[in-house]
């Protein structure tokens, strides 16, 4: 099995050092694409805070799918920027960090607060392994109205489900149950969203309607 079919099955992989032709050939395209999305993802952040469409036809141009309304807050990072798929009404603050040897998906209406990484790429746990730079990569998926809370890193494998909300600073370890409220580290389910949630926007603060309802 060559490099880009060991990557897309989630097998351990190396980025360098083969030999087999087939592999050399997609080492260096695979770091051809790393280096054109550096640059395009320095083109973005270098942008004019007024240059809105500019920015807009940037993105499009390097990510994998999208929406037509959507926005990322400079600085942005990303490995390739194809493996990643956004949906409508997508927003991301500041110093969103997108690691995606893996495919990341993401739905609709999602936001994500400022430095959040989504990591689809680690190292093995014992040292020989990492000693000798092995990889694996596992895709990424984020329902639909989902918010990530600032300073949150979402590790290889996860699956957050529809409307789920992660509190600032989680480590998302495992799969998150849709319509639940998860935090910590490792990130753990705390509570379901219920009606009180429609009622109170922030502990005992309520929501003064009809101001919600647009």
């Amino acid at each position: 099995m060559h490099l880009c079919d060991r990557i897309n099955s989630g097998m351990l992989f190396y980025e360098h050092g083969h030999t087999d032709p087939i592999d050399i050939q997609q080492e260096r395209q695979l770091q051809e694409e790393r280096d054109h999305c550096k640059a395009v993802m320095f083109e973005y952040n270098n942008t004019h805070p007024r240059e809105d469409a500019r920015r807009h036809d940037i993105m499009k141009s390097i990510l994998g799918s999208c929406g037509q309304r959507f926005f990322f807050e400079p600085p942005v990072h990303m490995s390739y920027g194809k493996h990643v798929h956004i949906g409508e009404n997508f927003y991301s603050n500041f110093n969103l960090v997108l690691v995606d040897d893996g495919e990341i998906f993401i739905g609709d209406k999602v936001m994500i607060g400022p430095n959040v990484t989504l990591c689809t790429t680690g190292h093995p746990v014992y040292p020989l392994y990492r000693e000798m730079v092995a990889h694996y990569s596992l895709p990424i998926r984020i329902g639909n109205n989902v918010w990530i809370g600032a300073h949150s890193v979402v590790l290889p494998g996860v699956t957050i489900g529809d409307n789920a909300v992660i509190g600032a600073g989680s480590i998302v370890t495992r799969d998150i149950p849709a319509n639940t409220v998860a935090v910590g580290n490792p990130c753990r389910v705390m509570r379901e969203i219920s009606e009180r949630d429609k009622e109170y926007y922030s502990r005992d603060m309520k929501v003064d309607y009809p101001y919600t309802l647009r």
